[in-house]
């Protein structure tokens, strides 16, 4: 499988998801066995899918791990409802899903302040039917809104992401220009400015975007870049995405933030899925 050059892989600085990584593991040892990969970040979606409140203990567990393994938590979703499974974000939903997100905030904004976390990821959620969709995005704007102001506290960044409508065909950000607008409209109305747009190579490629056109027109936008290949949703090289090309072009445009590896392993384990990138480019400068 074609890999990296160790030049262009050496300008980059990776973490891995340990949410659709390492999945063959229970979660408190996967953070250790990215590090036994050689990485030295990790982010994760939120990793208590049927509760936006775990217990202290659960937390605190989690947390310990990512410090015995001696690996960075870089980014954390907010609670997204059934992720991975039918939901696609919470925010956006009247009623218990939107209240849930409510009370998720400030433990999620916790627990990522408790690790030095830097970025928190607010997926959208899903248009319900027969509830009106401004209705929907005024919700969302609340919620988000909220969730800016409190990855402010943290110091952290609001990441808002663009999905694929394939995959995702209730989920209404599933362009670059409509994510970017929700970042707008979240900075307008906080002045915070700290809502960026999150840019998954992989879901703008199933929406047949024009990659480099997006990199060179939102980079300045860009808080965070996450990569899979295409077709497949595999380990760069396992599709036809020219991700180490795409990838200099955002280093050129000037983005210097993580690049999240958010792809399936296939069938071998995922300490197997990473011949891709030289191992001396894995531990993050």
């Amino acid at each position: 499988m074609p890999g990296f050059s160790m030049d262009a892989a050496a300008e980059q600085r990776f973490n891995v998801n340990l949410s659709i990584l390492f999945t063959e593991l229970p979660p408190l040892e996967r953070p250790a066995a990215a590090a036994a990969a050689g990485f030295t970040a990790v982010e994760l979606w939120w990793p208590w899918v049927d509760s936006p409140t775990p217990g202290r203990a659960e937390r605190d567990a989690l947390k310990k791990a990512i410090e015995d393994a001696g690996v960075r938590l870089t980014g954390l979703n907010f609670y997204a409802g059934q992720l991975p499974g039918p939901d696609r974000g919470a925010l956006s939903i009247p009623g218990e899903e939107s209240a849930r997100f409510r009370a998720n905030i400030d433990v999620a904004a916790e627990f990522a302040g408790s690790l030095g976390c830097g970025a928190l990821n607010a997926l959208y959620g899903n248009r319900v039917e027969g509830v009106d969709p401004a209705e929907q995005d005024e919700l969302a704007l609340e919620n988000l809104v909220l969730a800016a102001h409190a990855a402010d506290r943290i110091g952290a960044v609001l990441l808002i992401e663009t999905l694929n409508k394939p995959e995702s065909p209730l989920y209404p950000l599933v362009t670059a220009p409509a994510g970017i607008a929700v970042v707008d409209k979240v900075n307008e109305a906080t002045g915070l400015g700290n809502a960026k747009f999150l840019m998954d190579l992989y879901h703008l490629s199933m929406n047949g975007e024009d990659l480099p056109s997006v990199i060179e027109r939102y980079a300045a936008k860009t808080g965070h870049v996450q990569i899979a290949d295409n077709p497949g949703r595999g380990a760069p090289g396992t599709g036809s995405l020219p991700l180490e090309e795409l990838l200099g072009r955002l280093r050129k445009q000037g983005y210097e933030g993580w690049i999240g590896l958010e792809y399936k392993p296939g069938d071998r384990p995922s300490s197997e899925a990473f011949e891709w990138l030289p191992a001396e480019a894995r531990a993050a400068r």
